[in-house]
Parts: C-alpha cells; sequence; structure tokens
C-alpha cells in the first residue's frame, strides 16, 4: 500500500535528516580536512639549547592536536639558516612534502652577520613563490635585530618583513619575540636564543596570525 505524505510531514523529514547529518559531522570538519604546516626556521624554532619538545613548534603541534585539528607539522628549521640557505632549501621540500602551510621564520642570521638587506628581501620573494606556486598558504615571521647595529639598517630590516608581506599579500607575524625581547630573564646565557619558558609566549605571537590559514 502507497503512504502519501503531507507537504508539512515531508518537510519535517526533511528538517531531521539535515539535523542527523550535521550532528554526525566530526569536528575536525569545521577546519576542512586534515592539514601540513612546514616551518623553515633558523635555530628559533630548531630549539636550540632545548630539550626535544620544548620549542614552541612542538608546542604548536600539541596545541593543534589538544584543540582538535588534525594537522601534520614537519620542522625543517636548522640553526645558523640565512635566508639563501632556506631559498635553496625550500623547493624540494615544497615538492617532497606539499604542505598547505609554509611559516618561514629567516632573516635573523642575514642580519647578524650584516648582510644584504635587499639580498635578503629578494630571498624572501623568491622563498614565498615557491610556496604559492606549490599551493601553499605563507605565514611571515618578523624579528628584530639589536640597535648596536646601527639605527639606520635594524630600522629597515625590521620594515623589510611587512613591506614584503604587503607586497606578496601573505600573513605576517610583526615579531616572534614580542613581549620577550625586553627580558633578560627569558633568555639563554648566549642572550640570543629563548629559555624553555619563553617557547609558549613565542606560540602565542605565532597563533593569532596562523588560525584563519587552518580554516581555509
Amino acid at each position: 500500500m502507497l503512504c502519501f505524505l503531507s507537504s508539512r510531514q515531508l518537510m519535517l523529514r526533511i528538517v531531521i535528516y539535515l539535523l542527523l547529518a550535521f550532528i554526525g559531522t566530526p569536528l575536525a570538519y569545521a577546519h576542512s580536512a586534515s592539514k601540513s604546516i612546514l616551518v623553515l626556521g633558523d635555530s628559533l624554532s630548531a630549539e636550540y639549547g632545548l630539550i626535544r619538545g620544548q620549542g614552541w613548534v612542538s608546542l604548536l603541534e600539541k596545541k593543534l592536536t589538544d584543540t582538535n585539528i588534525v594537522t601534520t607539522v614537519i620542522n625543517a628549521s636548522i640553526s645558523g639558516e640565512t635566508t639563501s640557505g632556506g631559498k635553496a632549501r625550500l623547493p624540494a621540500l615544497v615538492n617532497r612534502l606539499k604542505p598547505d602551510i609554509v611559516i618561514i621564520e629567516l632573516g635573523g642570521n642575514d642580519a647578524l652577520r650584516g648582510l644584504s638587506l635587499s639580498a635578503s628581501e629578494d630571498n624572501f620573494r623568491a622563498m614565498i613563490t615557491t610556496a604559492k606556486k606549490a599551493n601553499a598558504e605563507v605565514l611571515l615571521i618578523g624579528m628584530k635585530i639589536p640597535p648596536n647595529y646601527g639605527k639606520e639598517y635594524t630600522q629597515r630590516f625590521f620594515s623589510l618583513y611587512s613591506s614584503i608581506a604587503k607586497e606578496q599579500k601573505v600573513r605576517l607575524v610583526p615579531f616572534l619575540l614580542e613581549g620577550i625581547a625586553d627580558r633578560e630573564d627569558l633568555f639563554q646565557a648566549d642572550r640570543i636564543h629563548p629559555i624553555a619558558s619563553a617557547h609558549p609566549l613565542i606560540l602565542n605571537n605565532v597563533w593569532p596570525q596562523l588560525t584563519p590559514l587552518l580554516t581555509k
């Protein structure tokens, strides 16, 4: 025997079906499919002087897990790395790993060695172009250097990050060590590398700019 539903009954069943389908959707789906993050940095991201697992990149991986965001984090950071070294390594890394997001934390060693800022700018452009061609989003992380390198050089160095980010239309963390750089108690004996207790603060500086890229 055929059973005919009224238009009201049919609409009610459709609404119930849609609600059940929504409830059954995993939370991680709100952040789209599983993503991968490639961190291309120097000693500040490579856990220099720390026990493994204490650096901000390791803390990022844990935070993503704790917030149910399905993401793989690959830390390709090397102590002493420059923008030139990053530019040389990145093409092979993106070809092999195919990351969704590339975090570039470089430039500090360029400045400490007094390298040409125009060369650093060109290297940043090349890295961002490489990442974009691989369909990856880019997060650029800014740095500052001590004032003893000269007022003009230090100001030009700091401003190049915002200039490149604006030019290339990528997200920017203005200063990785914001809230840390002026506290001697948060640094190792070399006064360059933060101690373990500073790295949660570093992650707090990165997280607000990274989050929008995770939900794309």
